[in-house]
């Protein structure tokens, strides 16, 4: 009778949830609301009606996965166009398999930490799209010059050549011409035998340009007024790509399943941008038909999927890109909201995983200036190193992964309010800093390094990264050593937050990679680390690393911390820099020249290092 109920007692079903950009995943039962997840997983979504279902600000997007149906009331407040583009209300929808969810930034009450400023040096202004104000005499019965014609005519007596451009921006002066009354200023690029048309404002409107850093994890954009090289705004917002792969690895194997997922990758990005570039403007008090010329830079795949270039030849060996020259291109063609006929520049990208990104970072970290030797780190998922010395420049990528945005760490997250940053061991206490001073729910790539190399001062764990079972605050879970972080009764969401032997592992592989590919450089260079003067970190995770943790765990050569600098994002300072001046344009170019790249895959001996840096 006993095994008659056993057998007809119902298994509960239980679905993986993955909620990106936040970076965590969590485990629900059947019927728990999406937003139930959301919450248990520590992140926090905005819900002003309490989850009841009547205000529409929890909204989410399905990736993938299935859902339970939307019912009438959730249909009606989301509209069937939002429902059909995956968009549903947390507190309603219900999982019928593992899903993987995108949460809009506007559904977010507190938004991750970003990293968008870096060190910047002076530049002096030389933009490539300048301002000429024009009082013209308006047509009359006796004469009926055109539009093009009376402008080229003013043109010439300023001794320029005349004046072409796309039909936007030819339909745009027409219109602009009469509502200003005739006075206006027209942005223009001098060509050699053309003036080109990019905008026609009000007379002494500001020209606007826009930089942008294309990241994998995150996006940062800047507002720029050309003639000053002043910054009116910048913001950052996460990769909308997330979704469809935590690394361009991943979203390279997803574009090549269709060219409907390639154009869709280019789509999502594209749309941000203008989410931003609109949020920009309204900052500055401006117009996207003010912004006259953008320069954008991204690592060889985000460059690819920007452009909507096809990716398949970076998913497999030898990684050759489809495009590595600089390139110049009209910004309506991939959809950007700028001027009418406002132009995109992307410097030249080094090799398939180094890219224009890196370009810019060289250019902003000046890494030809002086005769000393210097190395820059650009810290990421992929991590660009490069160390020059006199008039050589090495440059080699390394696969860093993804655990410095938290992600493959059990209570991995990335650098949002709640995430663990920095970890203290002190007289057997374990004392843990958060981001913006919230109850920990999770633990983000500073953080997690911060741990480790606290551990492995106290000795929880050994060179080899495992954990010593009778080390204080260590226990079995699931049969296997972790060590306790944050016990249930202090953490945010009611968990405890352990870290394991894997986690340990991942930091291991990402350090080890960084520190090989160092190691390699050196060699080809003939130096010892003791001979370069300066260690330059950049990135976002650079931005925030603690030196002295990273130099305890072996990521650097064991040198005096005063060598080392973190200079924020390089890569959207050379951005800017390129943006500002025609001539840092030429600048960078000068530099990809001359860059001797070293392919790691192939290096003698590079496996060797990479397992002996893993060693703590």
């Amino acid at each position: 009778m006993a095994d008659a109920a056993k057998r007809e007692t119902p298994i509960e079903k239980k679905f993986t949830i993955h909620l990106q950009p936040a970076g965590r995943r969590v485990t629900v039962e059947s019927g728990s609301s999406l937003l139930q997840a959301a919450q248990r997983a520590g992140v926090d979504l905005v819900a002003a009606c309490g989850g009841v279902g009547f205000c529409g600000t929890c909204q989410v997007r399905l990736v993938e996965g299935e859902l339970k149906s939307p019912s009438s009331s959730e249909t009606a407040l989301l509209g069937s166009q939002r429902i059909s583009q995956g968009f549903r209300l947390a507190c309603r929808a219900t999982p019928l398999s593992d899903v993987l969810l995108e949460i809009p930034p506007a559904s977010l009450p507190a938004a991750q930490r970003m990293q968008v400023e870096g060190d910047e040096s002076f530049v002096a202004p030389h933009p490539l799209v300048t301002a000429l104000d024009l009082v013209l005499v308006p047509p009359q019965i006796t004469d009926l010059r055109s539009d093009l014609k009376r402008v080229d005519q003013a043109l010439a007596e300023s001794g320029l050549p005349a004046l072409t451009g796309d039909l936007r921006s030819l339909g745009e002066l027409s219109c602009r011409l009469r509502q200003e009354a005739w006075l206006v200023r027209l942005a223009i690029r001098r060509e050699d035998t053309l003036t080109r048309l990019i905008s026609v404002l009000p007379s002494a409107t500001p020209l606007l340009g826009l930089a942008v850093d294309l990241g994998s994890t995150k996006l940062a954009l800047y507002l720029v007024e050309l003639e000053s090289g002043a910054t009116l705004a910048s913001a950052g917002t996460m990769n909308p790509q997330i979704a469809y792969g935590e690394d361009v690895v991943s979203r390279i194997a997803f574009a090549n399943q269709s060219d409907t997922n390639r154009l869709l990758l280019q789509t999502r990005l594209v749309d941000t941008l203008n989410e931003v570039i609109l949020d920009l403007c309204n900052r500055a008090g401006a117009e996207p038909n003010q912004i006259v010329d953008g320069v954008v830079v991204g690592n060889t795949a985000m460059h690819h999927f920007f452009c909507g270039l096809p990716v398949t030849q970076l998913g497999s060996s030898p990684y050759v890109p489809a495009v590595s020259e600089e390139l110049d291109f009209s910004a309506a063609e991939v959809g950007l909201n700028m001027a009418p006929g406002a132009q995109v520049h992307m410097p030249a990208n080094i090799a398939g995983f180094v890219g224009a990104d890196h370009t810019a970072a060289l250019l902003s970290a000046r890494m030809r200036k002086n005769g000393d030797a210097k190395v820059l780190v650009d810290i990421g998922t992929n991590t660009e190193i490069s160390l020059a010395v006199g008039e050589r420049l090495y440059t080699c990528s390394t696969a860093s992964g993804p655990a410095f945005e938290g992600a493959h760490i059990r209570d991995g997250m990335r650098a949002a309010p709640g995430a663990i940053e920095r970890v203290n061991l002190e007289g057997g206490k374990v004392v843990v800093t958060t981001i913006d001073g919230r109850a920990p729910v999770g633990i983000c790539g500073t953080g997690i390094l911060s741990a480790v190399a606290q551990m492995l001062d106290t000795g929880i764990i050994d060179r080899r990264g495992s954990l010593r079972r009778n080390a204080e605050g260590v226990r079995l879970v699931d049969g296997r050593a972790a060590f306790v972080l944050v016990t249930t009764a202090a953490s945010g969401h009611g968990r405890d937050i352990l870290i394991t032997h894997r986690d340990i592992n991942e930091i291991q592989l990402a350090k080890g990679a960084i520190r090989a590919g160092i190691e390699v450089l050196l060699e080809e260079a003939g130096l010892d680390a003791e001979q370069v003067a300066e260690w330059i970190i950049a990135g976002a995770f650079g931005t925030y690393l603690d030196i002295p943790s990273a130099l305890r765990i072996g990521m650097f050569p064991n040198l005096p911390v005063e060598r080392f600098h973190q200079v924020g994002n390089a890569a959207g300072v050379g951005a800017k820099q390129m943006l500002i001046s025609c001539r840092k344009r030429q600048e960078a170019q000068s530099l990809v020249e001359g860059v001797d790249y070293i392919e790691l895959t192939i290096y003698p001996g590079f496996n060797r290092r990479f397992v002996d840096a893993m060693y703590f």
